[in-house]
C-alpha cells in the first residue's frame, strides 16, 4: 500500500497518509503529499482538501531512517509552500501528535481542527536542530513570539485546547475527527471563508528587548548547547525580516547545526537510548518473568527512592525496614517528596494517593515470601550483604529475582552466598532514585538469560534507561569516574585548585566540578571507600591524602557547611583560604614542586583517563558496546548531551589525538597511570574510532 492515497468524498479530496508507526515524513511521504494536492488542483469536483493520518497519530515528525544522509526530493520546506499556495482550501485534521514537520505541514494548511486529546510541538532543538521547513517563521506568525518561543526553545509538545487559545488550531473537533474535518472543510467552502496563508501573517514583539529578555532567561537552564539561542535567532527573523527572508535564515541556521558536532551528539544520544535496551546475545523473543509485586529492603534515601519509581508504574511494593522509626522517616520523605509535585502542579492529589497506597511498609522479612523481584538497598558492605541474601534465599519463592543495588560490590560474591546464583543481578540506582534516569543493570557470571531480560524490560517501564553491564570493580560508571578522580587529585598535588578543577569540568557541561559534587554527596563517603580500598592503592595514591586531612577536621562537605568548600545556611558556596592553605603545604610536604597547569591539561587529564578507562571497559567485555557505557555517562552522571559521552566524545576529538596525549602524560605522570589501551592504540593507528571499529 502506498504511504499516501488520494480520494474523493463528494467535494472534498482527502489525502490520507498512513506510514506506521507514526507517519513520519520520509521521502516518500512527502512526495505523497505534494502528489495528493497535485491531483486534488486538477479534479474540477474537488473545492477542498484535508489532510488525514491513519494509526494512533498524524505526522509525528521526520524519519529517524534518513537522519544523516542526503536529502531526497522534495524537500519539505518546498511541498509545505506548495500546499500553502493552493488555490483551494487546505485543512489539517489532527489527532495524536503533529510534530516537527508535521506541525509544519499542518501550519501550511490554511485550516486546522484537532482531536481534543491531540498535542502539537516543534521538538528539533532536542536534537540539536531547529524547524527546518518554516516552523521559525509561521509560528510566531500564527501564535505570537511568545509562544513560539516557549514551544520551539523548549521542544515540548502542547495540547489541543492551549493551541486553540493561542491561535493554532481552529476547532476542536466533536466526535469522530474524519467527519468533523469534511464537515468542518463542506462549511469552509459553502460559507466562501478567505484562505488564511500563514506566511502573509505579521511577527510582532511584546517588547522591544523579548529576545533578549528570553535568552537570558534560558541562559542557565541551556548552558552550553548550542540549538535554543539559534532559534531565538531564526524566530527573531520572522519579525525583523519578510517571509522569504526568514526562510533563507531559518535554512542557513539549519544547516549550520546540522553540520555541527552538537547536534551530532544529540542525535546521537536519541538513538543511544533506544539502542542500549538491545542486550547482545539475548534473543528478542526470550520470555521474561512477570513482575507483579517488588519487595526493597531499606526505607532509606535509596530505598524510599526506589519504591517511588515501581508506584509511579503501579506496581505495589513492600517496603521493608528494621525499625518502625526508619520505616516511618523513610515514608515521610516519600510522602512529602510526592506532596512537592502534587504543589507544583505536576501531579494530581488523587494520583498520589494511590500511588502511596501502593507501597505497604514492613518490619518483616515474611512479607517478601510472595513478591515476584526484591532489591536490597542496605548498608554498602559485602558481609551485611551476603547476611541479607542469605535470608531472602529462604524467604523468597522460587523463580523470585533477587537484586542488588550495590554500587560497586562483586554481585559473584554475593550471589555465592545464595542458593540459586542464577536469580541474582545488580540493579544499580542512581540518586535520588525517583529522579535519576540511568539504571546500571549488572549480569553475575551465573545470571540467567531471563533475569538479564526481565531486568531490561522491568526497568523500561519504570521510566529509566536501563543499561546491561558485567561485574567488575565499580561496574562501568564508577570504575571510569575512580580515574578522573585520581588525575584530579594528582593535579592539586601539582598546582591545581578545586576551584580551577571545578570550573573546567563545569565549563565542559558537567553539572558540577567533582570537588563541589564531593562536597554534596558528603565526603565521608569517598573517605569511607578510600579507606576499605586503601590496600589497593598505588603508594602515590595512598599518599594522595588530601581526603583523610580535610574529613579528618570534620569537614564533610554540605551536611556540615565545609569541605573543599565553604557553606552558608543556604548551602551558597565560597573558596577557603584553609583548603588552599593546606593543599600548598600538602604538595610542598611531598616535595612536590607546584607549577601552572592550563585549563586544556585539566580537561585532558580529567576526560582522557575516563575514556582510556572506557576502552579497557569494552575490551573485557564488561561492556558490549561504547553505547552502553555513552547512556552510563549520560544518564547517570550528568555527561553532557551535546558532547555525546564520553566514548562519542572521544571520536570527535579523534582517537589518534587522544593516543599521543596519552604518551604525553605517560611521561609526565607515570606509565602506571597512563599506559594507553591496547584497544584505543589499535583503533588510533587504524585511524578509527570507537563507532566506526
Amino acid at each position: 500500500m502506498s504511504e499516501v492515497t488520494f480520494s474523493k468524498e463528494g467535494n472534498i479530496g482527502i489525502i490520507f497518509v498512513n506510514n506506521p508507526p507514526v507517519n513520519a515524513l520520509s521521502q516518500a511521504v512527502r512526495a505523497g503529499l505534494q502528489s495528493g494536492v497535485e491531483q486534488g488542483l486538477a479534479d474540477n469536483d474537488v473545492e477542498a482538501m484535508v489532510i488525514l493520518c491513519g494509526g494512533s497519530t498524524f505526522i509525528a515528525g521526520a524519519d529517524i531512517r534518513e537522519f544523516g544522509k542526503p536529502s531526497q526530493p522534495p524537500a519539505l520546506p518546498d511541498v509545505v509552500y506548495f500546499m500553502e499556495d493552493s488555490p483551494k482550501p487546505m485543512i489539517a485534521a489532527i489527532h495524536g501528535t503533529a510534530l516537527g514537520g508535521g506541525l509544519e505541514v499542518a501550519l501550511s494548511c490554511h485550516f486546522r481542527i484537532a482531536a481534543p486529546t491531540a498535542k502539537v510541538g516543534l521538538p528539533e532543538v532536542k536534537l540539536g536542530l531547529l524547524p527546518g521547513a518554516g516552523g521559525t517563521q509561521r509560528l510566531p506568525r500564527i501564535a505570537g513570539v511568545k509562544a513560539a518561543l516557549e514551544m520551539i526553545v523548549s521542544g515540548d509538545p502542547i495540547s489541543a485546547q492551549k493551541t486553540k487559545t493561542i491561535g493554532i488550531i481552529d476547532e476542536i473537533a466533536e466526535g469522530d475527527l474524519k467527519t468533523a474535518a469534511l464537515a468542518y472543510a463542506k462549511r469552509i467552502v459553502t460559507e466562501k471563508t478567505p484562505l488564511r496563508k500563514v506566511r502573509e501573517m505579521a511577527a510582532k514583539v511584546d517588547s522591544p528587548t523579548q529576545f533578549e529578555d528570553f535568552a537570558k532567561s534560558i541562559a542557565r537552564s541551556k548552558r552550553g548547547f548550542i540549538a535554543p539561542f539559534k532559534c531565538i535567532e531564526a524566530i527573531r527573523a520572522s519579525v525583523e525580516m519578510s517571509f522569504d527572508e526568514g526562510m533563507k535564515q531559518e535554512r542557513t541556521l539549519f544547516e549550520g547545526l546540522r553540520q555541527g558536532t552538537q547536534s551530532g551528539a544529540q542525535r546521537h544520544v536519541f538513538f543511544a537510548e533506544r539502542e542500549v535496551v538491545k542486550v547482545p546475545g539475548l534473543p528478542k523473543d526470550l520470555a521474561t518473568r512477570d513482575i507483579k509485586i517488588v519487595g526493597i529492603l531499606g526505607a532509606g534515601t535509596m530505598g524510599g527512592g526506589i519504591a517511588m519509581c515501581f508506584a509511579n508504574a503501579g506496581i505495589p511494593v513492600r517496603l521493608l525496614d528494621m525499625k518502625q522509626e526508619f520505616i516511618d522517616r523513610g515514608l515521610g520523605v516519600i510522602r512529602k517528596n510526592y506532596s512537592n509535585t502534587v504543589a507544583k502542579g505536576r501531579l494530581a492529589q488523587e494520583d498520589m494517593d494511590q500511588r502511596m497506597a501502593l507501597i505497604m511498609p514492613t518490619l518483616s522479612y515474611e512479607d517478601l515470601k510472595d513478591v515476584d523481584l526484591v532489591i536490597e538497598a542496605v548498608f554498602e558492605d559485602m558481609a551485611v550483604k551476603k547476611e541479607v541474601f542469605g535470608k531472602l534465599e529462604k524467604i523468597c519463592k522460587p523463580g523470585a529475582i533477587l537484586a542488588s543495588n550495590t554500587s560497586y560490590l562483586n554481585i559473584d560474591d554475593i550471589a555465592a552466598a545464595t542458593g540459586r546464583p542464577q536469580d541474582v543481578v545488580g540493579m544499580h540506582f542512581f540518586s535520588p532514585a525517583n529522579v535519576m534516569r540511568l539504571l546500571e543493570n549488572v549480569r553475575g557470571a551465573k545470571t540467567a538469560d531471563d533475569v538479564k531480560a526481565t531486568v531490561m524490560k522491568i526497568g523500561k517501564k519504570i521510566g529509566k534507561v536501563p543499561v546491561m553491564v558485567g561485574v567488575c570493580d565499580g561496574f562501568v560508571g564508577n570504575r571510569m569516574l575512580g580515574k578522573r578522580s585520581r588525575e584530579c587529585g594528582f593535579m592539586l598535588e601539582e598546582g591545581a585548585l578545586p576551584t580551577q578543577i571545578d570550573k573546567v569540568i563545569f565549563d565542559f557541561g558537567f553539572p558540577m566540578g567533582p570537588y563541589a559534587m564531593s562536597d554534596m554527596a558528603g565526603l565521608d563517603v569517598g573517605w569511607r571507600n578510600r579507606k576499605a580500598k586503601f590496600n589497593e592503592l598505588t603508594k602515590r595514591e595512598q599518599d594522595n591524602n588530601l581526603l583523610d586531612k580535610i574529613c579528618e577536621m570534620g569537614r564533610y562537605g554540605q551536611k556540615t557547611g565545609a569541605g573543599f568548600y565553604k557553606y552558608d545556611d543556604k548551602r551558597n558556596t565560597t573558596p577557603d583560604p584553609l583548603i588552599e592553605e593546606l593543599i600548598l603545604q600538602h604538595s610542598k610536604d611531598r616535595g612536590i614542586v607546584r607549577r601552572v597547569i592550563t585549563d586544556q591539561e585539566i580537561l585532558e587529564r580529567a576526560l582522557y583517563s575516563m575514556i582510556n578507562e572506557g576502552a579497557k571497559i569494552l575490551e573485557e567485555g564488561i561492556a558490549a558496546r561504547p553505547v552502553d557505557i555513552d547512556a552510563v555517562y549520560l544518564y547517570g552522571y550528568g555527561f553532557p548531551a551535546y558532547h555525546g559521552g564520553p566514548m562519542f566524545y572521544a571520536d570527535t576529538v579523534g582517537l589518534k589525538n587522544i593516543y599521543e596525549a596519552i604518551l604525553k602524560y605517560k611521561d609526565l605522570v607515570g606509565a602506571e597511570y597512563w599506559t594507553p589501551s591496547p584497544l584505543l592504540e589499535k583503533l588510533a593507528k587504524e585511524g578509527k574510532g570507537f563507532y566506526s571499529m
